[in-house]
C-alpha cells in the first residue's frame, strides 16, 4: 500500500513537523530542504516549493510550534482547576508529549540571536503565548494576570529547558514532577504575597 501524500495545508503542516523533528534530532546543520522532503515522505522539491528559503523554513518551525502551543492552551479547563496543578500539567505534558518541539525551540532560539527575522518570529510567538497565559490566569480569577504571566512563563520555560538540556535530565520522572510542582507552588505563593 502506498503512503498518502498530504496536500495543501496538510502538506505545509507535514513539512513543518518534519523540519521540527530534524532540528530536534540532527540540529540546524541537518535541516535542509532535501532532508525535510525525505523525512516527510514528500516528492523532491516539495519543501522548496512551499518554503523557498532557509529563513522561511525556520519561521515555519516556529509558527507550527506556536500553533500547537496555542491549540493546547485552548482546551477546556476542568471545573474549578487548581492553578498549580494546571500549570504543572502544562509543563509535564510538554515534556511527555512534545520533546522534539522543546529541543527545536531552544535550537531555534539560539539561532535567532544571529538572525533578526527569526528573532522577530520568536519574540512575537512568545508574546502571543504570554498573552494566552495571561488570559488563562485572568479566567481563573488571578489578579494582575498580565503582570504575573511573564514570570510564570519564564519559570515554566526554565523548567522545560532544564529537563531537555540541563541537570534536570538526570532526575527520574517522579523527581522531576515533584520539582516542577514545588517550584510552581513556590513561585505562585510568592507572587500572591508580593
Amino acid at each position: 500500500m502506498t503512503k498518502k501524500v498530504p496536500l495543501g495545508e496538510d502538506r505545509r503542516a507535514a513539512i513543518a513537523d518534519a523540519a521540527i523533528h530534524l532540528v530536534a534530532t540532527r540540529g540546524l546543520r541537518g535541516l535542509t530542504h532535501r532532508a525535510v522532503d525525505e523525512e516527510a515522505g514528500l516528492p523532491p522539491g516539495s519543501t522548496s516549493y512551499y518554503l523557498r528559503t532557509r529563513g522561511a523554513l525556520l519561521a515555519a518551525c516556529v509558527n507550527r510550534m506556536l500553533e500547537r502551543d496555542l491549540a493546547r492552551g485552548a482546551h477546556e479547563l476542568p471545573a474549578d482547576p487548581e492553578l498549580e496543578e494546571l500549570l504543572a500539567g502544562m509543563v509535564l505534558g510538554l515534556v511527555r508529549d512534545r520533546p522534539d518541539d522543546l529541543i527545536a525551540r531552544y535550537e531555534l532560539s539560539l539561532e535567532a540571536s544571529r538572525q533578526p527575522e527569526l528573532r522577530d518570529a520568536i519574540i512575537q510567538g512568545g508574546r502571543r503565548l504570554r498573552e494566552s497565559l495571561a488570559d488563562l490566569l485572568a479566567g481563573l480569577g488571578v489578579p494582575d494576570a498580565d503582570t504575573i504571566a511573564w514570570p510564570v512563563a519564564a519559570m515554566m520555560d526554565g523548567l522545560l529547558y532544564d529537563r531537555v538540556a540541563g541537570a534536570g535530565t538526570t532526575l527520574s520522572p517522579e523527581a522531576f514532577e515533584a520539582a516542577v510542582r514545588r517550584s510552581l507552588a513556590a513561585l505562585l505563593s510568592g507572587l500572591r504575597h508580593a
